[in-house]
């Protein structure tokens, strides 16, 4: 069953699957759980692929799920992504899967793509150049991309600072310059076609991405991994006015909760008329259901 739109109350463009529902936890990854629980306030117990589509099931949100395939970069093992596919399709109803493979993996990645596209209905992909430890335009990653593209999907690209490595010694090894936005203007150029989501507000480095959206016709900017409170004011002015078709709710779950981050958004200066395309339509565009 397809995704009713008009039986959800919103669209979440960045869930986490941080666990398998088979595999133990990674020990290496552990380590980056614990110092991301300290940093950010939240619960160290990281929820199960079923739980977490409960939960937005029950919060009427439909969302976009994924892993994040850092094993060239961190050496931590990663949640497959045919997992992720198949507990997607299996509630699909509420749950978009989007695929995440580490560019360092080039040509053979790009095999991986177009099976997860072609066979298990994967509709996007995302990339984290500081956990991957990649620069978003390197040429090893264009054979990914190109496959993207050439199926017109979306790819969500980290930006900004990252709660993963921070307050461990030397960031846990991960290297913050890879988080610039305007590392990926290449890609929007050279991948027309690849709708570009720009994850985070990207401090500090904010300026960037709404200059990049506001310059690329096939870049957006997902509002995830910190609550509305905490916006910088040109985020909350740029999605009231020329940006407004390219804010995209998302929460960064499990460390943020849905609710939490709508009651926050409600208080800080958003324009009525705008929140429904934040809050979903304009993912729904951008994710083909509208």
């Amino acid at each position: 069953m397809p995704i009713d739109l008009t039986k959800i109350r919103a669209i979440d463009m960045h869930v986490h699957a941080e666990v398998s529902c088979h595999d133990p936890e990674d020990p290496i990854m552990g380590k980056f759980f614990d110092a991301a629980s300290t940093y950010f306030k939240a619960p160290r117990e990281r929820p199960k692929m079923p739980e977490i589509i409960e939960l937005y099931r029950e919060t009427q949100i439909a969302f976009v799920m994924f892993t994040v395939d850092c094993e060239s970069g961190m050496g931590a093992k990663r949640v497959s992504n045919y997992e992720v596919a198949e507990l997607a399709n299996k509630n699909d109803d509420i749950c978009i899967p989007f695929a995440s493979i580490d560019p360092h993996k080039g040509k053979y990645g790009a095999r991986e793509a177009l099976d997860l596209i072609e066979n298990h209905g994967v509709k996007g992909f995302k990339f984290h150049g500081i956990a991957q430890n990649a620069h978003p335009a390197d040429q090893m990653g264009y054979p990914i991309y190109e496959v993207i593209n050439e199926y017109k999907l979306p790819a969500i690209f980290h930006t900004g600072h990252s709660g993963m490595g921070t307050g461990m010694r030397g960031g846990g090894g991960m290297r913050l310059k890879f988080g610039e936005p305007m590392l990926i203007d290449d890609v929007a150029v050279d991948f027309p076609d690849m709708k570009i989501i720009l994850a985070h507000p990207s401090w500090p480095w904010v300026d960037q991405s709404l200059s990049m959206a506001l310059h690329k016709t096939n870049v957006f900017i997902d509002l995830s991994g910190w609550s509305p409170k905490y916006f910088p004011p040109q985020v909350i002015q740029h999605a009231n006015t020329q940006l407004k078709k390219k804010m995209l709710f998302g929460t960064d779950f499990p460390l943020i909760h849905p609710d939490k981050w709508i009651a926050a958004a409600k208080e800080v200066g958003f324009r009525e008329e705008v929140m429904p395309g934040i809050m979903k339509d304009n993912a729904a565009r951008v994710l083909g259901l509208a």
